[in-house]
This record gives C-alpha cells, sequence and structure tokens, in this order.
C-alpha cells in the first residue's frame, strides 16, 4: 500500500494513503518541514491556508510537554477554537482518528473562556483580538498552549504566532510565556521558530 513519508531526523512518520488525502500530507510535511526538507512553494500551493494552519495545531501537540496534573488526566487531547472558526472542515479532517500521547485528539468550538478549561491548545481567532487582554491571562492560568495567526499575538503574550512569511505558514514563540504557563516546549519546535521571543514586547501578564 502507497505511503506518503516525512523524516523526522532519523526517525519516520507515516500516514496510509488511503486515510487521508493528498492535500493532508502536503500540509503535515510543510508543518514539520522542521523535521527534514523543507517542501518547494509548489508543493506547498496544493493545500489551503487553513489546511496548513490545521496540521499545525495538530503537530504543535506532539512537541508540547504539559504540566503532570494535565498529562496525567484520561481527558481526551482538545483542540479548541475560541470565537470565529477560520478552519471549516479542515481541523476535523487533520485530527480524526489521530492521537497525541494516547490520547484521542476532539475538536471544540468556543463562544467565550467559559469551558477553556477542559481544552489543551487553544486557537484564539481574530474576532477575539479586542478580548485578548481577558484571554491570554486565563489561559495561562489553565495551562493552555495558545496559538493564533492575529499580528503581535506572540508579542502581547500568546505564546504561537503563526506568520506568513515569502508566501509560506510559519511560526514565532514566546517562549516566556510557554514557560510562565508552566509548558515546556520542545528544542526541535524552537529550531525552526523564524522568532523566538524570551521576554514580552508588550506584556499583557
Amino acid at each position: 500500500m502507497a505511503k506518503v513519508t516525512v523524516a523526522k531526523d532519523s526517525g519516520v512518520w507515516s500516514r496510509s494513503a488511503q486515510r487521508r488525502p493528498i492535500l493532508y500530507y502536503s500540509a503535515v510535511a510543510l508543518t514539520l518541514a522542521l523535521l527534514s526538507a523543507f517542501l518547494s512553494p509548489a508543493q506547498e500551493s496544493r493545500a489551503t491556508e487553513s489546511q496548513v494552519k490545521a496540521a499545525y495545531l495538530y503537530n504543535f501537540g506532539k512537541f508540547i510537554t504539559f504540566p503532570p496534573n494535565r498529562s496525567a488526566s484520561s481527558d481526551p487531547f482538545s483542540i479548541c477554537v475560541l470565537g470565529k472558526d477560520p478552519f471549516g472542515e479542515a481541523l476535523d479532517a487533520t485530527v480524526s482518528g489521530e492521537s497525541i500521547n494516547g490520547k484521542k485528539i476532539i475538536v471544540q468550538r468556543l463562544l467565550n473562556m467559559q469551558h477553556a478549561e477542559t481544552c489543551s491548545i487553544l486557537f484564539v481567532s481574530s474576532s477575539e483580538e479586542s478580548r485578548l487582554s481577558l484571554i491570554l491571562p486565563l489561559a495561562k492560568k489553565l495551562s493552555l498552549l495558545t496559538v493564533s495567526d492575529m499580528a503581535h499575538f506572540a508579542e502581547h503574550g500568546g505564546i504561537i504566532e503563526l506568520v506568513r512569511q515569502q508566501d509560506r505558514i510559519r511560526f514565532e514563540v514566546n517562549l516566556q510565556t510557554a514557560e510562565e504557563s508552566h509548558l515546556t516546549l520542545s528544542s526541535e519546535l524552537l529550531k525552526v521558530a523564524v522568532r523566538v521571543i524570551q521576554k514580552n514586547a508588550k506584556g499583557t501578564q
């Protein structure tokens, strides 16, 4: 059976061709180009922006160590979208049937932070920009990995900001906020971030 494989250092990442469309593989290969060779712009163009960002969210979870109390929980690994959902079906399709650290992945859409304590990764939609000063401190207390594509998200205290560089999606990391959230980011992840903020430039702590 044909498989698409992405190398991870000396390891192997593979998915059955029957389980995932080719666009999924392009997105995963792009997001984890950090693990092997970068895709060409032509290869990347096969995936939509939503698919690429959805693949990032899925793969970020593999490079984060959560606090012991959260790691030991038997709850599913929940990827939450706060505010207006920019992914459509792309995120659900990406995580369907997948798991992280033995935990089934589920997707939740949230209108507010009331139920955010069940989340592991929180994608903050640009629709929530005016509420960042309320969202980010609570996310930190809950030890959530916050991700967004809104401008200056990392500078304002978000942990990972998806950015576009040379027509490709990359990411910046706010390491200080991650540490204050009691999250440990893999050195492999930090190596390929286009920017790592050691101290918040515009802290909303």
